[in-house]
């Protein structure tokens, strides 16, 4: 992503929006305004501007004049942190871009838990965390590598007919991953 658009996503409705809209598939300013607790005709203001910026487009051939129906584009939104930090036009959305990316992790975890799921799903879920490794950076970013190569095998084997995507016992699944350094006792 660059400064550009990291600056056009960069704004919590249309973090939330363009979340919607990758989720769930195409909807109307008027959907994901009743879906938001939003107004339409600012939900439609922010879905031009994600337009704008390459992260959704209308769905042609669908909807009215009136009511428009919007898509996420499918682009990679791999974000390089280290590209923006020292940039001060950008410093600020960044961290828009940041807090907002950790809160919705957030509600969608808090989310599974409050469902009531059948013994399958609750079983196939896992909340993980290990916090006994001792790494350098470069094993960190190994570690980080190798367990996205994992995600993209399974995504790339259900592409291919592994798992049928319409199957009734398919699920939409959000796979989040968390891993960073932390500061010892006397470095705080």
């Amino acid at each position: 992503m660059d400064a550009r658009s990291l600056r056009g996503l960069a704004h919590p409705l249309r973090m939330r929006i363009l979340d919607l809209l990758t989720l769930d598939g195409p909807d109307t300013a008027t959907g994901l305004g009743r879906r938001l607790g939003e107004n339409t005709g600012t939900v439609s203001w922010h879905l031009r501007h994600l337009a704008d910026h390459g992260f959704i487009e209308e769905e042609t051939g669908r909807g009215t004049r009136r009511e428009r129906w919007w898509r996420a584009v499918r682009v990679s939104r791999r974000l390089d942190t280290n590209d923006f930090r020292d940039d001060p036009d950008s410093r600020g959305a960044l961290s828009v871009y940041l807090h907002e990316t950790v809160h919705r992790d957030f509600d969608q975890v808090t989310g599974y838990l409050a469902e009531d799921w059948g013994p399958e799903w609750r079983d196939a879920g896992t909340l993980s965390r290990w916090a006994d490794l001792r790494l350098t950076a470069e094993q960190l970013a190994s570690l980080n590598a190798e367990l996205e190569a994992v995600v993209l095998r399974h995504r790339e084997a259900a592409a291919r007919g592994g798992v049928a995507p319409e199957a009734e016992e398919a699920r939409p699944v959000i796979v989040q991953l968390q891993s960073f350094p932390r500061k010892e006792r006397d470095e705080r």
